[in-house]
C-alpha cells in the first residue's frame, strides 16, 4: 500500500479534534477515557518509583520529624534510636503503600494536570486558554509551597502536642497513626495554598470583580481562619495560625492581582469602539436603512456629454 493510502487510512481512523469544539458526545467521552487512562499509566509509573523509593529514603524522609524530638518524647532508646509501632501484620504494607500513592500523585502532578486542562481547554474562549500553563504552574507551585511549610513546622507541632502528656506518660506513636497524620497535615497545608489561586481564576474569567473581594475582605480572612481550624488535623491553635497566617497573605495577594486585572480590563474595554463586548462575542451590526445619495454622480455628467 502506498504511503498516500496509509495515511488516508491513519486520519480516517483517528477522529480530528474540531477547532470550534462541537465534538460529538461519544468524541468526548472517547477523549476523556483516554486522557484518563494516560493519567492512570502516570501515576501507576509514579507510585511504583516511589514505592521503590520507600526504602532508599523516602522513609526516614517522613520519620525525621518524628526522630528529631527529645528522646523523653519519643520510642527508643541509644540502641534503636526512634521506631514506630506496627499493630498488624499488613500494617507495613498498606503503610508503603499509602507513602508510595500519595508520593506517586505529587510526583505525577504536571502530567495529569495538563492531561485535564487539555481536555477541557477546547470549551473555553481564546483569552482563558491564555492561562492554562499558568495555572498548572502556580498550582503546583502554591501545593509544594503548603506541604513544604507543613514539614518544617512538623517538628515543632509534635513537640508541642506530645509535650502535653506530661512527665510520667511514654509517647509510641503506632506508624498508622503518625503516617497517616503527617500525610494529612501535607495535604490539607497544600490543598489550603490553592484556594487564593481559585480566586484569581474567577477574576481573570470575569465571574470575580476586584470590588467583590475587596468589600469581603473582613469576611474572607474571617472564613479562612475557620477553614483552617476545620481543615488541620490536629485542631490546635498552632498548627491553625501556621496554616491560616500564609493563607491570608495569598489572598491579600489574590485581591491585589484582582485590582490589576481589573484596571486593565476597563482600559481595554475603554478603548475599544464596543466596550463591554468579549472577544468571542459578534458585535451588533446596525440594520437600519441608511439614506440614500441623492447627488448627481460625476459618471451621470460623462455619460451625458
Amino acid at each position: 500500500m502506498s504511503e498516500a493510502g496509509r495515511g488516508a487510512r491513519v486520519r480516517r481512523r483517528r477522529a480530528a479534534r474540531d477547532p470550534q469544539a462541537t465534538m460529538t458526545l461519544v468524541a468526548h467521552l472517547t477523549e476523556l477515557r483516554n486522557r484518563i487512562a494516560k493519567a492512570l499509566v502516570a501515576l501507576l509509573v509514579a507510585t511504583a518509583v516511589a514505592f521503590w523509593w520507600y526504602e532508599h529514603g523516602l522513609g526516614e524522609f517522613i520519620r525525621a520529624p518524628y526522630c528529631g524530638l527529645d528522646a523523653d518524647l519519643r520510642f527508643g532508646d541509644g540502641d534503636t534510636g526512634c521506631g514506630l509501632l506496627i499493630t498488624d501484620v499488613f500494617g507495613g504494607v498498606f503503610i508503603r503503600l499509602k507513602v508510595a500513592f500519595l508520593a506517586g500523585a505529587v510526583l505525577s502532578a504536571p502530567f495529569w494536570l495538563w492531561q485535564l486542562w487539555a481536555f477541557i481547554t477546547p470549551g473555553l474562549k481564546r483569552n482563558e486558554k491564555r492561562y492554562g500553563i499558568g495555572f498548572v504552574a502556580v498550582s503546583s507551585l502554591l501545593f509544594a509551597l503548603g506541604a513544604v511549610l507543613a514539614y518544617v513546622s512538623l517538628s515543632a507541632g509534635l513537640e508541642l502536642l506530645l509535650s502535653l502528656a506530661g512527665d510520667g506518660v511514654v509517647v509510641a506513636l503506632t506508624a498508622q497513626d503518625y503516617i497517616g497524620f503527617v500525610l494529612s497535615l501535607l495535604i490539607a497545608f497544600g490543598v489550603s495554598f490553592e484556594v487564593p489561586l481559585v480566586a484569581v481564576a474567577l477574576n481573570l474569567v470575569g465571574v470575580l470583580s476586584y470590588e467583590v473581594l475587596s468589600r469581603s475582605r473582613r469576611w474572607i480572612f474571617f472564613l479562612t481562619f475557620v477553614f483552617a481550624a476545620f481543615v488541620t488535623p490536629t485542631q490546635d491553635p498552632f498548627t491553625m495560625l501556621l496554616m491560616a497566617g500564609p493563607m491570608v497573605v495569598l489572598f491579600e495577594g489574590a485581591i491585589q492581582i484582582a485590582r490589576v486585572v481589573d484596571k486593565r480590563r476597563a482600559r481595554r474595554e475603554a478603548a475599544e469602539a464596543f466596550p463591554g463586548v468579549g472577544e468571542d462575542e459578534p458585535s451588533q451590526i446596525d440594520t437600519a436603512p441608511s439614506p440614500l445619495d441623492t447627488r448627481p454622480s460625476p459618471l451621470d455628467s460623462t455619460t451625458r456629454g
